[in-house]
């Protein structure tokens, strides 16, 4: 009897090992996260009892070890955090709260893997603690999907990708063998639920893109480390020889975070911030030099003012008249794109038709300062350009063309941004993956493109733009270029430069200001343009580039956003349309503004034609105070946006 009783017992003490179950909640207890601990690592997510995430796997292998197989046990330590942190470039509230639950579970081998679950959403990455550096062969991120999803996502047939391709409508029962991989951030969305899937605090490893090629499956892809460069022109190499392994890094590290946002409501993923929660804090400090803003662009309207008695073009006379325009409305910046340079590949020697000491010097008496563009290859050739340019008095710089994610573009991103701080420099990066995390822990990273933006003339689109506040912008800065003067709708739209144009309404465009966010906001249109349509333009450079508080009106995903946005005791509202509608009617509530306190509301609405006419608006004042509601309506690809001031 004693032994079948010690049998039993062994049998039931094996059985606990080889399946040993985790449970965390989220602080509001909405979220349950199990994590079970058996043959693998697997987890499922719940969201207020119904199954989202089923048995998802998780594992880093590398040259001599799998990480995440059969894991034995060591320890494990519940987490808990509820504290406040103000970002230094505050796109969406100035003040976060870092309220979660977690654990942390270390296996034999000498790693651990750290869940953490928010109200918002659920996220988890490894930890090693192993001797010297090791090779990651391979990362194992699979999520099996509960039921069929809308997948929202931007397909790209190769790592090498300027993150510029529309977004694709895929029913996650459709994903097939052979389909093109995914960039992320990728959304997720049924009836009943939306997941919003993105990483953070990417650093010293390759960005993660994802494969579609199994029915409600998703799973993580890495780029190959570079190992050989060829030329390729001014601004790209050729790879010539690929290592076999993702990444050659410390063992003594925490491995970048994979997150979801699971939420039952469209107006959640705005306000999303687990790419900013999940970073590294900032690491340089005070940073009193930084001043994010907006800036005037040439580059997009081919610099070319008119009615001047100059000749237009990238001279001297044309950037003194960019200057001026930026001096007259307060923008603190103006870029000096692709032309500013004798050669893309001398950032030393200026265009020969152009002063650049002179124009600094003229810039800097009416309280603009020049930020220049490069492309990748030219800063990496001449790292020295950054003290360089902090003598010259120039700002920023905008580095274009990276085009690639893997391991050694990656540490690119944060060679830049340490170098260019150490100078007082920001940077605005083109050509580039999406924000992951770096931006927190270099603030002076102020904006990313990775994004089908305004630049690409017809295929920035009302119906894959209305995409971005719910999927791109929804993880970081975006620097999607807005403020097109001259306005068409689709169906008749053609643009050309120096006569770029944008597709939607004049009031469309104004709201994108208020919309989409990036520290450095560009105004994409010529000046000429701006001073013909001062009214708007008072408007436009009115608004901030960071914010102290964001509310959601009313949104649906790729169909319309309503946001309000306050910056000290200034409110702005946005609001966007896609044109699947002919009209949309929008009944809103002032409440968030203070109460008891009377404000003047100044708006800019589409006109009576604009639904034909794009470019037709109307401006409204009215006194408002929290207990008023209003009526918006948007026209086809149509806006709205408008101040309330005390």
């Amino acid at each position: 009897m004693k032994k079948t009783i010690i049998l039993l017992i062994s049998i039931l003490f094996l059985n606990v090992v080889s399946a040993q179950k985790y449970k965390v909640f989220s602080p509001k207890g909405d979220l349950e996260l199990s994590i079970s601990i058996g043959d693998e690592i697997s987890y499922t997510v719940k969201k207020s009892g119904t199954t989202v995430l089923e048995n998802n796997t998780l594992a880093l292998k590398t040259s001599d070890r799998a990480l995440g197989e059969k894991p034995k046990v060591k320890r494990s330590k519940t987490i808990n955090a509820n504290e406040e942190r103000q970002p230094r470039v505050p796109l969406k509230f100035s003040t976060l709260k870092y309220q979660y639950k977690g654990m942390r579970i270390d296996f034999r081998g000498d790693y651990s893997v750290e869940f953490r679950v928010f109200n918002e959403g659920v996220a988890y990455r490894f930890i090693t603690d192993l001797k010297g550096d090791i090779e990651v062969k391979a990362e194992d991120f699979t999520v099996n999907l509960a039921e069929e999803f809308t997948a929202h996502l931007q397909q790209t047939p190769s790592f090498k990708t300027s993150y510029e391709y529309p977004y694709s409508h895929i029913k996650t029962s459709e994903f097939t063998a052979g389909s093109n991989r995914s960039t992320l951030p990728v959304l997720l969305e049924s009836d009943a639920v939306k997941v919003l899937i993105s990483e953070s605090d990417l650093t010293d490893y390759p960005a993660m893109f994802l494969n579609t090629e199994k029915p409600n499956t998703l799973s993580g892809d890495f780029p190959l480390y570079p190992l050989e460069f060829g030329d390729d022109g001014d601004r790209s190499v050729k790879i010539l020889k690929k290592a076999d392994y993702i990444a050659k890094t410390s063992g003594k590290r925490s491995f970048p975070w994979r997150y979801f946002l699971i939420t039952t409501e469209d107006s959640d993923i705005l306000t999303n911030t687990l790419t900013t929660k999940l970073a590294q804090p900032n690491a340089l400090g005070d940073l009193e030099w930084l001043k994010p803003g907006q800036v005037s662009w040439e580059w997009w309207n081919g610099a070319s003012p008119y009615h001047v008695d100059f000749k237009a073009g990238f001279n001297e006379e044309t950037y003194e008249y960019f200057i001026d325009f930026a001096s007259k409305f307060e923008i603190p910046y103006i870029i000096m794109d692709e032309g500013w340079a004798k050669s893309t590949t001398d950032p030393y020697t200026p265009n020969p038709n152009i002063d650049l000491f002179a124009l600094i010097d003229y810039a800097k008496e009416r309280d603009v300062k020049i930020v220049l563009w490069l492309t990748w290859l030219t800063v990496d050739k001449n790292f020295e350009l950054f003290e360089k340019f902090n003598e010259w008095g120039i700002a920023g710089v905008k580095i274009d063309f990276m085009d690639r994610s893997d391991q050694w573009m990656v540490n690119y991103y944060e060679r830049v941004a340490k170098e260019a701080a150490k100078h007082e420099l920001f940077v605005d990066f083109h050509g580039s993956f999406k924000p992951a995390g770096l931006e927190l822990k270099y603030p002076n990273i102020i904006s990313y493109e990775g994004v089908l933006g305004l630049e690409q003339m017809e295929r920035a689109t009302p119906e894959n733009s209305l995409y971005l506040p719910f999927i791109r912008n929804a993880v970081g800065p975006m620097d999607f270029t807005p403020g097109a003067m001259i306005n068409m709708q689709p169906e008749i739209y053609y643009s050309r430069r120096p006569n770029s144009a944008g597709m939607g309404t004049r009031a469309y465009q104004m709201a994108l200001f208020v919309v989409f966010e990036s520290g450095l906001q560009m105004l994409a249109d010529n000046p000429t343009n701006y001073y013909r349509e001062e009214e708007c333009t008072n408007f436009i450079t009115d608004v901030p580039t960071t914010w102290d508080e964001t509310v959601v009106l009313d949104a649906k995903i790729g169909e319309y956003v309503l946001v309000a946005k306050r910056k000290g005791d200034t409110w702005y509202t946005g609001g966007i349309t896609n044109g699947k509608e002919s009209e949309r009617e929008f009944t809103v509530s002032l409440d968030f503004l203070n109460e008891g306190e009377t404000y003047t509301m100044n708006s800019f609405e589409d006109g009576i034609n604009a639904g034909r006419q794009a470019m037709d608006y109307k401006l409204n004042q009215a006194s408002v105070d929290a207990r008023d509601t209003i009526t918006i309506k948007l026209v086809r690809n149509g806006g709205w946006a408008a101040s309330f001031k005390r």
